[in-house]
C-alpha cells in the first residue's frame, strides 16, 4: 500500500461514529447563515423585483415608488455595480439583467429595515417589458434550434461496421425529467464590511473560493479584500455549487453601498423560481447486439436542459457522455452532447454531475430491449459487464472490473435472488390485478472533478501548546460527514484521540484557492491535505520525542496520545510532547497540499483518463404494483456497496441510504412541470412547493432495506485506501425504476419491452401497464424499434 492509503494501527478512521455535529442537528442549536443574523447589529434584508413574464426586454425600471415605502432604505439596480454586473464564471449571468430571459428572474433587489418592508418596496418597483417569443419545453428548443455552449462527439471503434456486424439492431427515444433539490436550507448570504474596508461573507455555498472570486468581480475589488466563510449548509447536492454566488454578491454589494450589514434569504417559493435544477435530458438511440446479447455498437445524442444560461452544463453534458456506458463494454460507440437554451432557470450541478444521466440511458435501453432479445434483463447486464482489459468508450482503462461482479454477486446472495423470484413468480400468477417484479442493477461512477485543475486541496492545521489541535480544510460541510472525516484523518495521523481535534469553520482565508465540495471528491482531496499537514506536524513531533526518549526519530510511534520508542517501556504523553516542541521553537502549524496524480483529458478529443478510481455498487429492488392506479410500494432493497476501506461506516451506510432514497425520488417521484402554454403565464414553473412536487419521505423508503459496504476493498492511492460515496449511490435506484417496468410489463404477454416515463409515477406506470395489456392477445411488436 502506499504512504497515503496505508492504515496505522489503532485508527481512529474505520470507527463507526456520528456525525460531529449529530447533536446540534437535532437540538435545534446547529448554527447556519442565516441564524447569523439575529447576532448581527442593524442588518438590512434584501428582496428580490422578480419579473412574472418567460423572456423580454426591459424598457422601463421605476425604483421611486418603493423608495417611498417606509422602511426601504435602497433599491439596487445595474447601475450601483462598480465592477463587473455578472454573477457567473462564463459572464453570461448578469446580476442585474436587461433582458428578463426566465419567469421569476430578479432584475432589482430592494433593501429594507425589515424583510416585510424590502417586500413591500419591491411590489412597488415598476417594472416595464418589451415581451419576447419563449422557448420552456427540451422538444421546443430542439426543434427551434436553439442551443448553446459545446457539443461533444465521444467515439470509439468503427460504429458503422459495428451496426454491421450485429444480429439486432433497435432505435428508441428518452426523454426524462430535471430534479429540484430542495435542500432544507434555502439560499442565504449576510454580508458586512469592516473598518478597513475588508467585505465579509456568511454563505451558503459549496464553493467559498468562487463566491470570493464573483464578490470581488461585482464590487471591483481583490480577492484578498473579500473573505467569504461557510459555517455548514442544511443541504446543498450540487444546488449550492455555483449558485450561490450571485445571492453573496447582491449582499456584499448592499453592504457596501450602505455600510450597513446586508442579509439575503430566499423563501421556498423564491427559491424553487430561482435556482437551477438538475438537468432534464432527451436522448435519441440506436444499439447493436450480437446474437447472444453483447453490444456491438452505440450510437446516440443527448441533449440537456441548460436554461437561459451555460452554468456548468458544459462539464454535465460531458460526464453524462463520459457515463453512459456504466458497467457494460462498448467496443463500438459515437455519442453527441448538446445543451439546448431555454427560457427556464439555469440548471446546474446536483448530485451525480450528469452521471445518472447518461447511465439512466444505457438502463432504460437494457431495460427495454432485454425482453426483445429473450433474456432476463440482469442476465443482458451481466453479459455485458467490463472485464479485464478493456476500456471505456474514452480511453480510461476499468482496472477494477472484478468489483463490478464482486457487487453484483453479493447482491444476489444476500437478497435471496433466486428463492425470492420463484417466490414472486408464483404471487403473480395467482394475483392478476396485483403484480410484484425484482430487478437488479450496478454502477460504474468515476471519481474526480472533469476539469483536471480543480483535483487539487488544501488545508491548515494548528497545534497549540496545551496538545489541542484546530484544523481548517477547503471542504465544506452540507451534512454529509466530510467534517467529521477529517477530524478522523487528524486524529489517526497524528495518533491522538479525537476529542484532542476541533475543526473550523471553512473559510478563505485560511485556505485559499479551494475547489468546490463537489464531484464526491471532498474526502479525497481535503482528507489527503489534512493528512499531509498532519504528517509534517508528526515529522517535526517524532524528532523532538526522540531525543527525549533516547532514540531514533524513525523507531518512535506515537498512537493513543502517547510517543514511544520501539523496544522501550519509556512513554512521552502527547501535551508534554507539544509543550517541550514549543519550549524547543518547532513550528507547530502547517499546510498541508495535495493534487490528484494520473490524470489527463483531452477535452477536445473527448479522451484520456479523467477519473482516478471508479466506485462500484449494485442493488436489488422487489416491487408490488398495483393495476388498477399503478400505485406501487418498494417491498425490499439489498445493496452491496464498494467505498474502498470506509473511513467512518456509520456516515458511509448514511450516505448510500440517503443517496439511494434520492435517486427513487428523482427516477419515480418527483415531477416538475412549467405552464408550456401560451397565456400570460407561460413558463412559470407550476410546482412551487411540496404540496404539488413529490418529495420521497419516510413512506417511500423500502419496507425492508439492507445495506452492505464491500470488504476487503481497500483503494489504492486513495486516503487511509477509502473510496468517494456521496454521489454514487444514487444511481443504485435505477433497481427501482426497472422493477417497476418489469412489473408492468407482467400485467402483458411475455417478451414485450415496454416503456416507462421517468419520473415513473403512478400515472406513469399505470400507463405502462395500459400499455402492456393492449398487447396481450394482439402479438403487437414492442416499441423499440428493430
Amino acid at each position: 500500500m502506499s504512504q497515503l492509503s496505508q492504515r496505522p494501527e489503532k485508527s481512529v478512521v474505520g470507527l463507526p461514529l456520528p456525525h460531529e455535529s449529530a447533536v446540534q442537528h437535532v437540538t435545534g442549536t446547529a448554527l447556519y447563515t442565516d441564524d447569523l443574523v439575529h447576532r448581527t447589529k442593524d442588518v438590512l434584508h434584501a428582496y428580490p423585483v422578480q419579473v412574472m413574464k418567460a423572456h423580454g426586454l426591459i424598457t422601463a425600471l421605476r425604483t421611486g415608488p418603493a423608495l417611498a415605502v417606509p422602511g426601504v432604505v435602497r433599491v439596487l439596480t445595474g447601475a450601483d455595480v462598480p465592477g463587473v454586473n455578472d454573477a457567473g464564471m462564463k459572464h453570461d449571468e448578469p446580476l442585474f439583467p436587461d433582458e428578463v430571459m426566465f419567469h421569476g428572474h430578479a432584475v432589482a433587489w430592494v433593501l429594507g429595515e425589515t424583510l416585510e418592508a424590502a417586500r413591500l418596496g419591491a411590489a412597488a418597483v415598476e417594472v416595464e417589458l418589451d415581451e419576447r417569443p419563449s422557448l420552456i419545453t427540451l422538444p421546443e428548443a430542439i426543434a427551434a434550434g436553439s442551443f448553446h455552449g459545446a457539443r461533444p462527439v465521444m467515439v470509439t471503434g468503427d460504429v458503422d461496421a459495428g451496426f454491421a456486424d450485429s444480429a439486432h439492431v433497435f432505435t428508441g427515444e428518452l426523454h426524462f425529467s430535471d430534479q429540484e433539490h430542495f435542500y432544507l436550507e434555502t439560499h442565504a448570504a449576510l454580508a458586512y464590511v469592516d473598518e478597513a474596508e475588508q467585505v465579509f461573507v456568511q454563505s451558503s455555498t459549496q464553493h467559498p473560493s468562487e463566491t470570493q472570486e464573483i464578490v470581488a468581480h461585482v464590487l471591483g475589488l481583490h480577492s484578498h479584500e473579500v473573505t467569504v466563510q461557510c459555517l455548514r449548509m442544511g443541504g446543498g447536492f450540487g444546488g449550492k455549487e455555483m449558485q450561490p454566488h450571485g445571492f453573496a454578491a447582491v449582499a456584499a454589494l448592499g453592504a457596501r453601498l450602505t455600510g450597513r450589514p446586508v442579509r439575503v434569504r430566499l423563501n421556498r417559493t423564491q427559491d424553487l423560481t430561482m435556482s437551477g435544477k438538475r438537468h432534464g435530458f432527451h436522448a435519441r438511440w440506436r444499439i447493436g447486439f450480437d446474437a447472444d446479447g453483447r453490444i456491438q455498437a452505440l450510437d446516440a445524442t443527448l441533449t440537456a436542459d441548460g436554461g437561459w444560461s451555460l452554468d456548468l452544463s458544459e462539464p454535465v453534458v460531458a460526464r453524462a457522455l463520459c457515463h453512459i456506458d456504466n458497467t457494460y463494454w462498448i467496443p463500438n460507440a459515437r455519442i453527441t452532447g448538446r445543451i439546448a437554451r431555454t427560457n427556464k432557470v439555469s440548471n446546474t450541478a446536483f448530485r451525480g454531475f450528469g452521471g445518472p444521466q447518461g447511465m439512466l440511458v444505457i438502463e432504460d435501453i437494457m431495460g427495454r430491449c432485454a425482453p426483445l432479445l429473450g433474456l432476463d434483463p440482469a442476465e443482458l447486464r451481466e453479459r455485458n459487464f467490463y472485464g479485464r482489459g478493456q476500456s471505456t468508450p474514452y480511453g480510461q482503462p476499468v482496472v477494477q472490473p472484478e468489483r463490478i461482479t464482486a457487487v453484483w454477486e453479493q447482491v444476489k446472495e444476500n437478497g435471496g435472488i433466486a428463492d425470492r423470484r420463484r417466490e414472486i413468480a408464483a404471487f403473480n400468477a395467482a394475483h392478476p390485478h396485483t403484480k410484484r417484479a425484482l430487478a437488479l442493477t450496478a454502477l460504474k461512477f468515476g471519481i474526480s472533478f472533469n476539469l483536471t485543475a480543480f483535483n487539487q486541496g488544501g488545508a491548515l492545521v494548528l497545534i497549540y501548546k496545551d496538545g489541542s489541535v484546530l484544523i481548517n480544510h477547503g471542504g465544506t460541510e452540507m451534512g454529509q460527514g466530510l467534517h467529521t472525516k477529517m477530524l478522523q484523518v487528524a486524529a489517526t495521523t497524528l495518533g491522538i484521540p479525537l476529542h484532542k481535534v476541533r475543526l473550523a469553520p471553512t473559510r478563505t482565508d485560511k485556505v485559499p484557492n479551494t475547489s468546490a465540495t463537489a464531484a464526491s471528491a471532498g474526502t479525497d482531496l481535503n482528507g489527503a491535505a489534512v493528512k499531509n499537514a498532519c504528517e509534517q506536524l508528526r515529522e517535526r513531533l517524532l524528532q523532538v520525542a526522540a531525543t527525549r526518549l533516547g532514540t531514533n526519530a524513525s523507531d518512535v510511534r506515537i498512537a493513543e496520545g502517547v510517543a514511544r520508542g520501539l523496544g522501550s517501556d519509556e512513554e512521552l504523553a502527547w501535551d508534554e510532547l507539544v509543550r517541550t516542541a514549543y519550549l524547543q521553537r518547532v513550528q507547530l502549524s502547517a499546510a498541508g497540499f495535495y493534487r490528484t496524480e494520473g490524470l489527463h483529458w483531452d477535452a477536445k478529443a473527448f479522451h484520456g483518463s479523467p477519473f482516478k478510481y471508479f466506485a462500484h455498487g449494485a442493488a436489488a429492488a422487489e416491487v408490488e404494483v398495483d393495476g388498477f392506479t399503478g400505485a406501487y410500494r418498494v417491498r425490499r432493497v439489498d445493496i452491496v456497496h464498494d467505498v474502498g476501506d470506509s473511513l467512518s461506516p456509520m456516515i458511509d451506510i448514511g450516505q448510500v441510504e440517503g443517496g439511494f432514497v434520492q435517486g427513487a425520488g428523482w427516477l419515480t417521484l418527483e415531477d416538475l412541470r412549467w405552464d408550456a402554454g401560451d397565456g400570460p403565464h407561460r413558463g412559470r414553473l407550476l410546482t412551487q412547493a411540496a404540496s404539488t412536487y413529490k418529495l420521497p419521505s419516510f413512506s417511500e423508503m423500502p419496507e425492508e432495506f439492507h445495506v452492505t459496504l464491500l470488504e476487503n476493498a481497500a483503494e489504492e492511492g486513495a486516503v487511509y485506501g477509502s473510496k468517494a460515496v456521496g454521489e454514487p449511490p444514487l444511481m443504485l435506484a435505477f433497481s427501482v425504476r426497472e422493477a417497476l417496468r418489469q412489473a408492468a410489463a407482467a400485467f402483458g404477454p411475455g417478451g414485450i419491452g415496454v416503456e416507462l416515463a421517468s419520473p415513473a409515477t403512478p400515472e406513469a406506470v399505470y400507463w405502462a401497464i395500459e400499455s402492456a395489456r393492449d398487447r396481450v392477445g394482439t402479438g403487437a411488436e414492442a416499441s423499440v424499434g428493430a
